[in-house]
C-alpha cells in the first residue's frame, strides 16, 4: 500500500513508475477516442507582444478593402518592426504568402489592393554592384497604414492645437507675480510608447542578426596581388594583421612591390614584411615626396623653357644696371654681358629656370633704348684709361744729358778691370 501524497503541488516524481505511465496511456487513449483517432495537434509557439497582436486584430477587422489584403495586412503588421514601423519589411514572399494563407497569384492581387488603399509602397528594385544586377524589393508601411495599425500615434491637427491659457497668481503683498502656463492635454497625458512591451523577437527581423557579415571588394592598390596568388579572404586576413601590427597592407606592398612580385613565396614573404620592425608607411612618404619634387622640377622647367621662348632675341638688364642679359634668338642660350668685363659670359646648365625666377621676382626687366645707351655708357666709363704721374713720358733736360754723361765714363774706366777678372 502506498501512503505518498500523490496530488501535493512538487511531487509529481515521488509516483511510481507504473501509476504515471498508466496514467499517461489513459490520457492518450482517452484522446484518441475522443478526436477520433487523429493524430496529435501542434501550432506554432512564438509570443507575440501586445502592440504587434493589436496591429494584427485592427488589420483583420479592416473596412473598405477585400478579405484578402486583410490577411496580407494582418500578416505585414506581424512582420514589421513595432519601433521602426516605417522600416524595410524583411520577409520573403514564401513567408508572406503562408502566414497570409494564400497563393503568389492571390499574394500579387492583395499588394496591389493595398497599394491601392495608401497602406503600403512597393519601391521598384535598384541596382547595386559593378554588375548592375538588380536587388530586393521590400515593402514599407504608409503613415496610414501605421496610424490604423496603432503602432505611431496619430498625428494632432493644426487647426485642433488650442494654445494653453497663462494664469498670474499674485501674492497679498503684491510684491511677487508667479505666472505659469499650463502644458497642452495631449503632452499631459501622453501614451505610452509602444516599444515598451517590444522584446527581443525583433532582433531577428534584420537579416544583419543571423546573416554572415559579407565582405566588400578589395582595394584598388591591392587588386595586383591577385595574380600572384592572393584570394579576396586572404587578402583582407593580411590586412587585419597588418593593422595589428600598426602598419596598412597598401604601403607594405607599395614599399616592396618590385621584390614581391620577383619572390618565389610572395605569400610568405609578406607575411615576413609584416611582422618586420621596418616602417614601410615612411619610405612610402619619402618615395612620394621625392617623386612630387622631381615632377614639379619638370613641370616648373616646362614652364620656364616656354616663358624664354617668349622673350628670344630680347634684352634685358637687372635693377642696378650693372649686367645686361640677351636671350638669343632661337631661345637657347643666355649672354651675360658686365660692365666690369669687356667679353660676354655664357649661361650653363638650367638656366631657364633662373632667367625665369629672376624675372617673376623682378630682379631683372626688359631693356628699353635708354637702358641700353646708359649701360654701354657705364662700361665706357670704366674701360677708359686713367693717366697717372708714373705714365707721363720723361723728357731729357741738360741736367740729366750731363748725368748720363758722367754714368757712360765710370762704365767705361771699369771695363778693362771687369775683362780681366774674367
Amino acid at each position: 500500500m502506498s501512503i505518498a501524497q500523490h496530488f501535493v503541488a512538487g511531487e509529481v516524481g515521488l509516483r511510481s513508475a507504473s501509476f504515471e505511465t498508466n496514467d499517461a496511456n489513459a490520457s492518450a487513449t482517452s484522446g484518441d477516442a475522443e478526436d477520433g483517432g487523429a493524430v496529435a495537434l501542434s501550432s506554432d509557439s512564438v509570443n507575440l507582444p501586445w502592440v504587434i497582436l493589436r496591429a494584427v486584430h485592427r488589420a483583420s477587422r479592416l473596412d473598405g478593402v477585400p478579405a484578402r489584403a486583410r490577411s496580407l495586412l494582418a500578416a505585414l503588421a506581424r512582420t514589421v518592426d513595432a519601433s521602426n514601423p516605417y522600416g524595410r519589411i524583411f520577409a520573403r514572399r514564401e513567408l508572406l504568402t503562408e502566414r497570409a494563407m494564400q497563393s503568389e497569384r492571390t499574394f500579387y492581387r492583395s499588394l496591389e489592393d493595398l497599394e491601392a488603399a495608401g497602406l503600403i509602397d512597393r519601391p521598384p528594385q535598384r541596382r547595386y554592384g559593378q554588375a548592375g544586377l538588380f536587388g530586393r524589393a521590400y515593402l514599407h508601411l504608409t503613415e496610414r497604414a501605421a496610424v490604423l495599425l496603432g503602432l505611431i500615434d496619430a498625428p494632432i491637427p493644426v487647426e485642433e492645437v488650442i494654445d494653453a491659457p497663462q494664469v498670474k497668481f499674485e501674492s497679498s503683498g503684491g510684491n511677487a507675480v508667479v505666472q505659469q502656463t499650463a502644458a497642452h492635454a495631449a503632452e499631459a497625458f501622453s501614451l505610452r510608447s509602444a516599444n515598451v512591451a517590444d522584446g527581443a523577437i525583433y532582433k531577428d527581423l534584420s537579416p544583419a542578426a543571423f546573416q554572415k557579415r559579407q565582405p566588400g571588394q578589395v582595394p584598388a592598390d591591392l587588386q595586383r596581388l591577385r595574380p600572384l596568388g592572393f584570394q579576396k579572404f586572404l587578402i583582407f586576413k593580411l590586412m587585419r594583421e597588418a593593422r595589428e601590427q600598426g602598419k596598412r597592407l597598401s604601403d607594405v606592398v607599395e614599399a616592396t612591390w618590385e621584390h614581391l612580385k620577383k619572390a618565389d613565396r610572395p605569400i610568405c614573404y609578406l607575411q615576413a614584411l609584416l611582422r618586420s620592425t621596418a616602417d614601410f608607411g615612411f619610405q612610402v612618404r619619402s618615395r612620394d615626396a621625392e617623386r612630387d619634387a622631381s615632377r614639379a622640377a619638370a613641370e616648373e622647367q616646362q614652364t620656364a623653357e616656354a616663358l624664354v621662348a617668349q622673350f628670344a632675341g630680347q634684352s634685358f638688364v637687372d635693377a642696378n644696371g650693372e649686367r645686361k642679359l640677351v636671350v638669343d634668338a632661337d631661345g637657347m642660350s643666355l649672354s651675360v654681358y658686365s660692365v666690369e668685363e669687356g667679353v660676354a659670359r655664357r649661361e650653363a646648365g638650367a638656366w631657364q629656370a633662373r632667367f625665369a625666377k629672376a624675372l617673376r621676382a623682378g630682379q631683372i626687366r626688359v631693356a628699353t633704348a635708354a637702358d641700353l645707351e646708359a649701360f654701354a655708357q657705364t662700361r665706357r666709363q670704366i674701360s677708359a684709361p686713367i693717366w697717372t704721374a708714373t705714365d707721363v713720358p720723361r723728357v731729357a733736360t741738360v741736367a740729366v744729358t750731363d748725368h748720363l754723361a758722367l754714368l757712360r765714363g765710370a762704365l767705361s774706366r771699369f771695363a778693362p778691370a771687369r775683362a780681366r777678372v774674367v
